[in-house]
């Protein structure tokens, strides 16, 4: 999404985007070049952790790709930064600077070392996820694997204090990658993405539908917060049994979350839905009589942004950046704790009893994110930062340069 949107826009404002992408390949919008970086696609549908073929394995990269895999780490932010950085390598000339969003890969060193402007997204540091994902192990053989599963955010760590510029989208990211990774804090710019308001828009003519929440979650990731929720929606349909949830994500076979529904009665009011389109998932969020953003921490929380922009009166924790996006006065959304169903619970009663409390909230929400969280204010931030970068490379080169 961020590929896409950010893309669109740097379009939009005169600027040629060429995207280098691994699997899965991202949809672009016309006029944005797509430069394909294939790799070994270990993790693909519906084979994740597949083993490749020998004939597969063509180059020094593969074999890396497919060793690491083995080993149990996850090669991708490492070898795909050294493959693009191969094919850029004869193309210097065609462009001003690459912008890494987020492979933090060693691949970027070798670019600038040979000269390449680089900047580069983080959105959060992995560092965050892995943490919240040991801290919900099943045991220490769980924990083990998860260690070395995110064995690369060491990497990552060693690369972004390295890089000249840095892009994150909120106080509270740009706050962890100072503390987490050691990044100098002068090199780390806040710009925040947000939503395309022509598309994440209330709907006319279509009903919200009593008891209806609605919430974007992993059911794998602790992070995300959706067990929590479903403990809240056990209470909510005490007083409320017609409260039923949608989930926009998979619930994916021997997820822990099953076991979870079935403990709490609630597989016949929990749907979990995956591949609707842009206008699909706003006419749902259209529907919608809630929407709850459940997450431990989030660095940004696009969904709390679209639901806001769709009109949809908000329930939110206080994770990480999400007070950033949602506000923090009780106008613009209902703001909780994180990790607690009983507050979630309340938040959420509180709007179904309440449909006028909801509809103010629902349109000061909206208005909170046109006047602060759109993609075309991301873009035009982000070129802000390309420039600065750009002009303090001129200057180094002026200083450097003899009398």
């Amino acid at each position: 999404m961020y590929t896409r949107h950010l893309t669109r826009e740097l379009t939009a404002l005169g600027h040629r985007v060429t995207v280098f992408s691994g699997q899965p390949y991202p949809r672009l919008v016309d006029g944005v070049d797509l430069v394909r970086v294939p790799s070994l696609d270990l993790y693909r549908e519906p084979e994740p952790f597949r083993r490749p073929r020998a004939r597969e394995i063509e180059t020094s990269l593969d074999a890396l790709e497919l060793a690491t895999m083995l080993t149990g780490g996850f090669p991708e932010p490492r070898t795909f930064s050294l493959r693009a950085a191969r094919l850029l390598a004869p193309r210097r000339a065609e462009f001003d600077l690459v912008h890494d969003d987020q492979s933090l890969g060693t691949g970027l060193l070798g670019l600038l070392g040979t000269g390449w402007p680089v900047v580069a997204s983080i959105h959060h540091p992995v560092e965050v996820d892995r943490d919240l994902d040991l801290a919900h192990a099943p045991g220490l053989a769980r924990r083990v694997q998860l260690r070395r599963w995110y064995g690369f955010s060491a990497m990552q760590a060693r690369v972004a204090r390295r890089l000249p510029g840095i892009l994150t989208v909120s106080r509270s990211s740009r706050d962890d990658i100072v503390a987490r990774l050691g990044v100098d804090p002068r090199r780390v710019a806040v710009v925040p993405v947000g939503v395309d308001p022509r598309l994440h828009r209330p709907v006319p003519g279509i009903a919200r539908e009593p008891g209806l929440l609605m919430t974007t979650a992993s059911a794998d990731v602790p992070m995300k917060g959706l067990a929590p929720l479903l403990e809240a929606l056990a209470k909510v349909r005490t007083d409320h049994p017609e409260a039923r949830l949608v989930v926009v994500g998979r619930l994916r076979e021997k997820s822990p979350v099953a076991s979870v529904l079935a403990r709490l009665g609630l597989e016949g009011a929990v749907e979990f839905v995956a591949g609707d389109s842009d206008e699909e998932l706003v006419v749902r969020y259209a529907r919608a009589s809630v929407a709850v953003v459940p997450s431990l921490y989030e660095g940004f929380s696009l969904p709390a942004a679209e639901a806001m922009a769709c009109g949809v009166p908000l329930v939110a924790t206080s994770g990480g950046a999400i007070p950033e996006v949602a506000g923090e006065d009780g106008k613009t959304a209902l703001v909780v704790p994180p990790g607690d169903p009983e507050a979630l619970a309340a938040s959420i009663r509180r709007l179904l009893d309440d449909p006028d409390l909801a509809a103010r909230i629902g349109a000061a929400g909206r208005e909170r994110v046109l006047e602060r969280f759109t993609w075309h204010a991301t873009a035009i931030g982000t070129v802000e930062r390309y420039a600065a970068l750009l002009d303090a490379r001129r200057a180094g080169a002026v200083r450097r340069a003899p009398c």
